[in-house]
């Protein structure tokens, strides 16, 4: 039956649904939402960001583990190796012909001869160039591919004596030979190869080896009377021997295996990948410091200038204005002539960039204090009784935290580029047998990056892939901190 309006309806058809029942509270089935919770479901959505942490994650990984781990330690230096190519072991026993410490260059036939008596030098001949028309002085030219670690060669070295039985044992017993004959200078004909250690064999004055009728060397070893070979020379009173040694097996000998660099060498003979796990562990604890000093510092200035105002902000203001107009440069390079003789570089450096840091992180905080010290719920903390202190770490500090902590991430990669560009430009010094930085590792590797490019080009790729993720990692943290974004749809 229907009814036209509501007024037709009987009594007795309506009943209370929940009569003669008792009604509670029910408990809610999903656990409630912190802020920081929420931060994080919102940051995971955004990729870039994740992707930038995970990235951020593996270099600081790296940092942290490859010098524990590393065959090499940071001081470890080696003049001959200086430039070798980047090796990896495991591509060379695959037979791989890239990332095997190996170039391909052009070489006249002095160059191509002085490979081809080195051993394990020249790879392949890839190719022989005529003279162009109009070259004087003529001769073929040839692009060979040769191993940057064993053209090294031989080198002369005056060791102790029991060294010299202890190598000639080693060579017994695995069937090498370390110590090769002296050279007669007196047979050396061309100047350039005066007192080389490679110039073996029998020369023109031009330095071209003259081969025998089978295509071989002939040697112009020092010799006995009796027509033998010489291979020492006893100095000091019979206590060291003057030998030349063929350095690879010689470097094996001394530290149990070959040379092998996976980023390379570079002008001074330091294994790139450690110095530059060294460097990058130097220069993220440099930044991670300065931006917690910051991050304190700045938190309180800000925090007060922003709470009371008046007269305590304007002073502040003003000396902050004061500070912000120094030029960087000054600042820093004043604090190294003059602070870093009687404290080092490293706090020097860190002086320099607290002296400046903490402007940024109190602006921050300011204006967050100046956009909730007027909202509703202060007001009634206040009106409760709350005193300063409470309202301002209890009530105000709290909900700007998002946008303090993004402000403090986003200083790290500012420092790390700041410190690079300062090492890189000569201003800041932290080049020593213990310490490095990326900075200056760029700074090294300038004055050869077109013929050895590996020198700059692993430090140039891991300070650009730091500061990228740095720069969308902070990004990723800013939007998901921002409560203005809650709840929008991505």
């Amino acid at each position: 039956m229907s009814y036209k309006n509501i007024n037709e309806i009987p009594a007795e058809k309506f009943k209370f649904v929940q009569q003669d029942k008792e009604l509670h509270d029910q408990k809610f089935d999903t656990k409630p939402v912190g802020y920081f919770t929420d931060a994080f479901r919102r940051f995971r959505k955004n990729r870039s960001s994740v992707i930038g942490g995970v990235v951020i994650l593996f270099l600081i990984l790296f940092a942290i583990f490859v010098p524990i781990f590393s065959k090499y330690d940071v001081s470890d230096r080696d003049g001959y190796y200086a430039y070798c190519l980047p090796k990896n072991d495991l591509l060379v026993s695959m037979g791989a012909k890239f990332w095997d410490g190996c170039k391909v260059t052009n070489v006249n036939q002095q160059k191509l001869d002085m490979l081809e008596a080195t051993p394990g030098a020249l790879i392949e001949i890839v190719e022989k160039i005529e003279p162009a028309k109009g070259n004087k002085r003529g001769g073929y030219t040839y692009d060979v591919r040769y191993d940057s670690y064993a053209e090294v060669g031989y080198i002369y070295k005056t060791i102790m004596v029991e060294e010299y039985e202890a190598i000639r044992e080693y060579e017994q017993a695995n069937n090498v030979q370390i110590i090769h004959p002296l050279i007669d200078n007196e047979q050396v004909v061309a100047i350039a190869y005066e007192n080389d250690a490679n110039a073996w064999y029998l020369t023109d004055e031009k330095g071209v080896a003259k081969k025998n009728s089978k295509g071989e060397f002939q040697d112009i070893y020092l010799r006995d009377e009796n027509g033998k070979a010489i291979d020492c020379k006893y100095v000091n009173n019979q206590t060291q021997c003057y030998v030349r040694l063929l350095y690879s097996e010689y470097y094996k000998f001394t530290n149990g295996d070959y040379a092998s660099f996976l980023f390379g060498a570079d002008s001074n003979g330091y294994d790139i990948l450690t110095r530059l796990a060294s460097g990058a562990r130097l220069s993220l604890i440099l930044s991670v410091v300065v931006s917690a000093i910051n991050l304190i510092i700045g938190t309180v200035i800000g925090a007060l200038e922003g709470y009371y105002g008046g007269m305590f902000d304007l002073i502040f203001g003003r000396v902050k204005d004061f500070i912000w107009q120094i030029p960087t440069v000054v600042i820093f390079s004043l604090f190294q002539m003059y602070l870093a003789n009687k404290v080092g570089p490293i706090p020097s450096l860190l002086f320099a960039f607290v002296f400046y840091g903490w402007i940024t992180t109190s602006g921050t905080v300011r204006a967050q204090f100046y956009r909730f010290k007027g909202q509703e719920y202060v007001m009634a903390a206040r009106t409760l009784g709350a005193k300063d202190g409470r309202l301002i770490f209890r009530h105000i500090l709290p909900n700007g935290i998002g946008y303090i902590i993004t402000a403090s991430v986003l200083t790290i990669p500012n420092v790390i580029f700041s410190e690079a560009s300062l090492t890189y430009m000569g201003i800041v010094n932290l080049q020593s047998d213990k310490i490095t930085s990326i900075g200056t590792m760029l700074n090294n590797g300038q004055a050869t990056l077109a013929t050895y490019p590996h020198c700059v080009f692993f430090p140039a790729l891991f300070i650009a892939l730091l500061l990228v993720c740095f720069n969308l990692f902070g990004n990723g943290l800013r939007d998901a901190f921002n409560p203005a974004l809650r709840g929008a749809d991505e």
